[in-house]
């Protein structure tokens, strides 16, 4: 369905009165994967990785500096995607529609839901009329769990989750074939977040779609998604099919994420703050290994978890890993990984 090839973007830097001029940002750092027939593809990672620009470069919202894009439609037929080809642009975004993380900024507050749902319809070249457009919004209302009498109600009269579940038909109402969700369930509670969930994956089923779902909790894109990549600092540093990845994480920074998810804690609050003790004492005697980030400015070489990796080697520095394929659709990039010593 969807191929990225090794694409690139970094972004100038203002130059003020005493910078130097010529400086970038390197965001994107020749990422590549592709999102298979009838499956749901995940990129995991910390904020400011990558993982939001990744998805706009996908439809152009960024051009990017280099590397290649290309959309596969249910026809078969293959489309470059480019920025400067506007009427091959325009079809391509009818098929891949975008969900954004905030639906109360998202969504026009002066609007009712009819206007929000059709007011992109209007412009595309599936329009059917104004009659078509209020029958198909009612439909697509009914489908996500509201109902066609809140047509007429504008965004500030639903919560949080009503407002995802009316982006969320906002993006269906063209039936497009990929939908690229970017972090739809990190602004809402974790009652609400399984509901969306599991709407995702009915709507999914019902209208044959493709996903490429972004978040920072990798247990959540592990339950949702076939395969899943993660990110670090512009480029992917480990690929896998979801349940190997739960199970075996081989990269430093994926062991690293998985074990920031919060967990409850059951102890008693006297042997905690023992605990807690302890490690501040720790934290004070020197003992903590974890450097400072490299200057995100600079372009970059070697490893780019260099300075954070627990356990790391003079080629580590010097040479930058490239994804090996570690075991059946494992890849990871890591040197002393893909020598077959376990971290």
């Amino acid at each position: 369905m969807l191929e990225v090839k090794d694409i690139y973007k970094k972004f100038n830097l203002e130059a003020g009165f005493f910078a130097r001029t010529g400086r970038f940002v390197y965001a994107i750092n020749g990422v590549s994967f592709i999102i298979r027939d009838d499956e749901i593809y995940g990129l995991v990672g910390e904020s400011g990785c990558g993982k939001t620009t990744t998805a706009r470069l996908i439809i152009q919202m960024y051009p990017h500096d280099s590397g290649e894009i290309l959309f596969t439609d249910r026809t078969g037929e293959k489309y470059t995607i480019l920025r400067k080809d506007k009427s091959r642009l325009r079809y391509v975004r009818s098929k891949i529609k975008y969900i954004f993380q905030d639906p109360a900024k998202s969504l026009n507050p002066r609007m009712n839901i009819l206007d929000i749902l059709t007011a992109g319809y209007r412009y595309s070249l599936k329009w059917p009329g104004k009659n078509e457009a209020k029958k198909a919004a009612e439909e697509i209302l009914e489908a996500v769990g509201l109902g066609s009498s809140d047509l007429d109600r504008r965004p500030a009269d639903f919560s949080g989750g009503q407002r995802q579940r009316i982006s969320i038909a906002r993006a269906l109402i063209m039936k497009p074939e990929l939908l690229i969700c970017d972090e739809v369930v990190s602004a809402l509670d974790v009652s609400i977040q399984s509901q969306i969930l599991a709407l995702l994956l009915r709507l999914k089923e019902e209208y044959h779609l493709h996903m490429m779902f972004i978040a920072h909790d990798l247990a959540v894109v592990s339950y949702i998604c076939d395969h899943v990549g993660v990110m670090y600092r512009g480029m992917i540093i480990e690929e896998a099919r979801s349940k190997e990845l739960l199970g075996q994480r081989l990269h430093p920074y994926t062991k690293h994420l998985y074990d920031s998810i919060p967990k409850l804690d059951v102890r008693h609050r006297e042997e905690r703050h023992e605990h807690e003790a302890d490690s501040e004492a720790q934290e004070d005697s020197g003992d903590n290994t974890v450097t400072g980030l490299p200057d995100a400015t600079i372009e970059p070489s070697g490893c780019a978890y260099y300075p954070r990796c627990p356990v790391h080697e003079d080629v580590c520095l010097k040479q930058r890993p490239m994804l090996k394929e570690i075991s059946p659709e494992h890849f990871v990039a890591c040197h002393i990984v893909c020598r077959g010593r376990m971290i």
